[in-house]
């Protein structure tokens, strides 16, 4: 039997696994990594709210009653994207030496 995935991790750890990974004197990049956070926390907290309402909610207007996703659940979407897009950003100094590395018709032999 397989570990169930963690997903849970500490904001924290993942602070620290950022800044170990960026240029911590470019100010452009550490405000990066507060942005990931707040965004992450920010999904979380959304996350909490569905769970313990459900995804899905019940309006009722009158005489009428239907039911409709939770409103969160497209919110939810847009903060993984702005996550995502953030990730993109990131100019990580491990792990990109052979990322641009320009080579030479002498590299060939």
């Amino acid at each position: 039997m397989t570990n169930k995935l963690r997903i849970d991790v500490s904001t924290d750890k993942i602070k620290d696994h950022l800044m170990s990974r960026i240029d911590t004197s470019d100010p452009v990049e550490v405000e990066k990594v507060g942005r990931y956070l707040k965004n992450i926390e920010m999904y979380r907290r959304m996350a909490k709210t569905v769970k313990e309402e459900g995804v899905s909610i019940t309006i009722k207007n009158a005489s009428q009653s239907f039911v409709k996703s939770h409103p969160l659940i497209s919110e939810m979407n847009k903060v993984n994207a702005a996550i995502i897009n953030i990730e993109r950003t990131f100019n990580f100094i491990d792990g990109d030496e052979n990322k641009n590395k320009q080579y030479s018709a002498s590299d060939l032999i």
